[in-house]
Order: C-alpha cells, then structure tokens, then sequence
C-alpha cells in the first residue's frame, strides 16, 4: 500500500490536483500490478536485511504515455528518482519504467557500488526486448555481509572565506536538522590567498537535496560539490552501568560480533558531572571502572 501511495503521490505532484483524483494509466495495468506484487512476495521471501542497488540506467529517447509522447524517462518514473544516482547509456529508449523506479527506489536503501558481501545465490530476469550490444536482463545477487555493514553515504562540500563564525555555528545546527549524518569545518587557504574554510557535511543520499539547499539559502558559497562514498561502521548498542555518581550509558561497537570498542556516553558524564559537583574525567573513569569490573564478573 506504502508504495502504490507513492506512486499516487508522483502523480498527483506531475498534475497539481489531489491524490485523491489521480487515476493511474499504464502503472494500474494488470501487469504492473502483478510486477509490484510479484516484488513485494520476493523481498518478503528474500527476508532480506538490507536491499542496494546500483545507480539506475534510464535510457534515453522518447515514451508513448496515456498524454502523449515525452523524453525518457517519463514524467512519473522521472519524480520517483527523486534524490537517486541514474545515468542514459545504451539503446534510446525506455530502460525504466515508473514500475520500476516505484519497486527500485521503495525497496533500496542505498545506491551504489556492489557492496563487499558473499554471494549465495544470483538471480537473472529477461525483458521481451534484444538488444545488440547488451542482454535486457535484470540481475540479482543474495548473500551475506559482515557485521561491521558497509552502506554509501554522500559527502557535500564547499569552501567559504566570506563569512562570520557566527554564522558557521548556526549554519551546523542548521544543517543537522536537515539530516545530516555529520557536519565539520576545516581551514583552508584560498584564492586571492585567502583564509578560509571547507564545510564537510555527511548525509544520507535521500537529503542531499534539502542539504544543498540549506547551504546556499544560509551561507554564501555560489557553489557545492558532491559524491558518494562507501563507509563501515560498527554495530552499535548501549549499556547502562552504575557508578558512585549515578547510571551511565556505554557505547559499544561490534564488528563481526565482537566487542572492539567501549566508550562512556559523554553527555551522561556531563550531566552527573554537574549534578554531582565531580570532574567529568572522574565520571568518564568510574563508568570505565564499572564497565571492566561488569564484564570481567561475566567470564
């Protein structure tokens, strides 16, 4: 239901009218709705933890709609990939069709390069269409990961030497708001020998958008820059421990399901730090102590 509403969402977007009154072409044809059931019925099959796929090839050319001819790819699919790395090579002419853009970018979460894994079973399905220099095939590969999940993650920069700190502080709170992973300044030196410095912002491919907009609505750069890149990060939970001075979260990291890392919450330290009238470094080393003394008592 989730994504026949997108679906609908798209569409009503291309006409300016409420959802409501949107009635679905080619995408409520009986063979789309088999295509969108037939993928919902395999990834509840798959039972799979995490989808990826590769950046979209949309082919190029013109497409014969309920409205008429329009350039590949159609109005609908063309919203669906909204925030999505596509590219045209190949034959000119439709590569993906808004079913496809609907099961694609509804089930992924995240595109990109084939990430490290282990491959278990690899899946083919053919179009009715041949072409010369390419099989119309669709391929899917299941398997295994470690631990420590590899994902793509994008990296959106741009220099500034014409702009008060000020500013800079609220611009990070700002664009943590807006969904970014991570936000860091750096100087660096410039044309016109200026000082100045590199805004870094770390965001998940679906905010990008609202990022770049953020930056040049809030600061003055005239330009940004962006691509993706992959990452690993630990499996991540919390502990509580007590301590003298009260409970204290401890983060812990995995990577293939062994502890590599145990680091007291900070903010927690803080906060007992100035309740208790104590140092924080001495909270920081009595959740240590308590974490120690914990899990050696569980050898």
């Amino acid at each position: 239901m989730a994504w026949m509403t997108r679906l609908a969402e798209a569409e009503a977007a291309i006409h300016n009218v409420p959802v409501e009154q949107i009635h679905l072409h080619e995408v409520g044809a009986v063979d789309s709705i088999v295509d969108i059931v037939g993928a919902v019925c395999a990834l509840e099959y798959l039972a799979a933890d995490r989808v990826e796929c590769a950046p979209l090839n949309v082919g190029g050319g013109t497409v014969k709609c309920a409205h008429g001819m329009f350039p590949v790819p159609a109005p609908a699919t063309l919203r669906l990939l909204t925030g999505v790395p596509t590219f045209t090579a190949g034959p000119r002419v439709e590569l993906l069709t808004p079913t496809g853009a609907l099961v694609l970018t509804s089930a992924s979460q995240a595109f990109g390069p084939q990430p490290p894994m282990r491959v278990t079973a690899v899946g083919y399905g053919a179009g009715d269409r041949d072409f010369a220099d390419r099989p119309n095939v669709l391929r899917v590969l299941v398997g295994d990961t470690d631990a420590a999940q590899a994902d793509t993650i994008t990296v959106v920069e741009c220099e500034i030497d014409d702009m008060t700190g000020q500013v800079f502080g609220d611009v990070m709170d700002r664009l943590f708001e807006a969904g970014a992973v991570d936000v860091y300044f750096a100087p660096v030196h410039m044309k016109k020998n200026r000082p100045g410095t590199l805004v870094t912002v770390l965001v998940q491919a679906e905010h990008r958008e609202a990022i770049v907009d953020l930056l040049f609505a809030e600061t003055t750069t005239l330009g940004v820059r962006y691509h993706e890149v992959r990452r690993e990060c630990l499996d991540r939970e919390h502990r509580l421990v007590a301590t003298p001075h009260g409970e204290v979260r401890m983060k812990l990291g995995h990577r293939r399901g062994h502890l590599v890392n145990a680091v007291p919450e900070f903010d927690d330290c803080r906060r007992l730090s100035r309740e208790r009238g104590v140092p924080v470094k001495d909270v920081q080393a009595a959740a240590v102590r308590a974490w120690l003394d914990r899990s050696s008592a569980t050898h």
